[in-house]
């Protein structure tokens, strides 16, 4: 009958230490979850007003997108440039350099090879582009 805290029912009474326990991972839980919270911060940018002198200079850029098929052909808005056995790719300068001619080199020009273009034709691309005077480039 003096059995360590034990009723004669059987019932082990009120224990202390598991309810510690569960009180130290919900500490843990929130001391997580405390140290995860995204602070917000003022964000200092300024727009550009359509009032200013340089608004002119404010236009945005549109890129120039060449994509390269597997099978070599060299094609921008759905038109083929050069044929795909063409290294020096003749017609593609022309317009390039034409393009730069009028607008200036502020469009970036961006080439899309495919995964399975060889990357001879990629170096062919890029060449032609260099020779047409295009400084920034890009690849997508």
């Amino acid at each position: 009958m003096g059995g360590g805290g034990v009723s004669e029912d059987g019932d082990p009474g009120f224990q202390i230490a598991p309810m510690v326990d569960v009180v130290f991972v919900l500490l843990l839980f929130f001391m997580a979850s405390a140290g995860s919270q995204v602070i917000e911060k003022e964000l200092n940018i300024s727009l550009p007003s359509g009032r200013s002198a340089n608004s002119a200079a404010a236009v945005p850029t549109t890129p120039i997108i060449i994509d390269i098929l597997p099978d070599g052909k060299v094609q921008m808005n759905n038109k083929v440039y050069d044929s795909p056995q063409s290294r020096e790719l003749p017609e593609l300068r022309t317009w390039l350099k034409e393009t730069i001619a009028k607008f200036g080199d502020k469009d970036p020009v961006i080439l899309r090879p495919d995964p399975m273009t060889k990357h001879e034709r990629v170096m062919d691309v890029l060449n032609a582009a260099s020779a047409s005077g295009v400084t920034k480039l890009s690849f997508s």
